[in-house]
């Protein structure tokens, strides 16, 4: 007997989806709940499941295809015989999409090689890398530095090699880099062609609305870093200790927004239609670079979280985001949005407001920088900030405002503790 395998509704708003990779093949034993295929709509990536054991008697469909929900998208014989020692057939099949470029990296034991195992692994040639399951940017080390791909071992999904995996190999197998074609020497000049994802259409859609629909503006401040930095490097070993997350930055500016935002609710409010829509809570929407382009995942009630809370929350949003397994709920419904282009090097930007809302916090990357206390010339890091935000809503006093109030509150972070001292607040005492 054959079962249908039926694609469901990620959300009430969904219609269609588009396939994103087949983690299985047909003719394949799958047990139960077993993932078969990966599937991205506007909002999500999810994964479909085996409703039963059985072999796959077929697939339908291939990969980039865009279905409507609630069609059949495989068949499973769930009265074939399991064959022996039969392994789930989503760790024998080649993943195709890609990974998570940033992953935790694995045990340093994960690669055990001599220095002969090395030699022989610099020499096999590339061209045996061309079926592995690995993400395109570690794939594309591998070749450049000659690693074969079966000398690594995988910490992504489904034992997919990410770019991490490929980079610690490159250190361990001593490979070099293979004298590279000149780029401008080759013919080919015919363009290459990608269907643009239903994600990717959605955040281009919604960027364009916000642009076109609001009446965006960008005001500018600069923070010293020095006082948060001084603390987190005062409190950081104890914070990991105690809670198993890193004291990180964005703890210190969603407190910051959060305070700021109670002082200036204009900038955490909204319109609908006629009216402007205020919020007494602060659900925090951090932007975050995933394999499949920018997500935005919500914090929420991040002004009732102390910094364990916020790290802990932002560290579970962040994996699930590059896993691609962030559901609809937690990207829906944020108030007011956070985005770091510091960590790609960015020294300026003028980020664009994340409709409905109308505010968004750019915070970019630090840089000592020579400046002027009590008539003296000393060095410093800086950090430049950018507030874009709704004209329609908030006004000039206001923007610059709340950039200045939370310019002044991480420049003193004794003022984020609620009057305790700051040991007590960072270690949640």
């Amino acid at each position: 007997m054959a079962i249908e395998i039926i694609v469901p509704a990620p959300g009430e708003s969904v219609s269609e989806v588009t396939i994103a990779n087949w983690l299985v093949k047909e003719g394949d034993w799958v047990e139960m709940d077993a993932p078969l295929a990966e599937f991205e709509s506007d909002k999500a990536t999810f994964e479909v499941n085996a409703e039963k054991a059985g072999v796959i008697e077929k697939l339908i469909g291939n990969i980039g295809d865009t279905i409507e929900v609630n069609t059949v998208i495989a068949l499973i014989n769930t009265e074939a015989a399991r064959p022996e020692n039969a392994a789930p057939a989503a760790t024998s099949a080649p993943a195709k999409s890609e990974a998570a470029p940033i992953a935790t990296p694995a045990p340093s034991a994960k690669v055990e090689s001599t220095k002969s195992d090395n030699s022989s692994a610099v020499k096999t040639s590339p061209e045996n890398n061309t079926d592995v399951n690995a993400s395109p940017i570690a794939l594309k080390l591998l070749n450049e530095y000659g690693i074969n791909a079966s000398q690594v071992q995988g910490t992504g999904s489904n034992g997919k090699i990410t770019k991490v995996d490929a980079l610690e190999a490159i250190v361990k197998l001593g490979g070099s880099k293979k004298a590279e074609t000149n780029m401008y020497s080759q013919t080919n000049r015919e363009p290459r062609r990608e269907k643009m994802s239903n994600l990717r259409k959605t955040v281009s859609r919604r960027l364009v609305a916000a642009k076109n629909e609001t009446a965006m503006l960008t005001t500018f401040n600069e923070v010293n870093m020095k006082p948060v930095m001084d603390l987190r490097a005062q409190y950081k070993d104890k914070f990991k200790d105690e809670f198993g997350v890193n004291l990180g930055f964005m703890s210190f500016f969603t407190r910051a927004v959060c305070i700021a935002l109670k002082d200036w609710p204009a900038v955490n409010a909204s319109i609908e239609g006629e009216e402007i829509v205020y919020h007494d809570y602060c659900d925090i929407s951090i932007a975050v670079s995933a394999p499949k382009g920018l997500v935005v995942p919500v914090i929420r009630s991040a002004e009732t979280l102390t910094l364990e809370g916020i790290e802990k929350e932002v560290k579970r949003l962040a994996t699930k985001a590059r896993d691609n397994k962030l559901t609809i709920d937690e990207m829906s419904g944020g108030t007011f949005t956070i985005t770091n282009g510091g960590v790609f090097g960015s020294m300026m930007s003028t980020p664009i407001i994340n409709s409905p809302q109308s505010g968004i916090l750019g915070m970019h990357n630090i840089v000592e920088r020579p400046v002027v206390e009590k008539g003296q010339i000393v060095i410093r890091p800086i950090m430049y900030l950018a507030l874009s935000y709704d004209h329609r809503i908030i006004d000039g006093r206001e923007s610059v405002s709340f950039l200045v109030r939370v310019k002044n509150l991480l420049e003193n972070p004794e003022m984020l503790f609620d009057g305790k001292r700051p040991e007590e607040r960072v270690l949640g005492l």
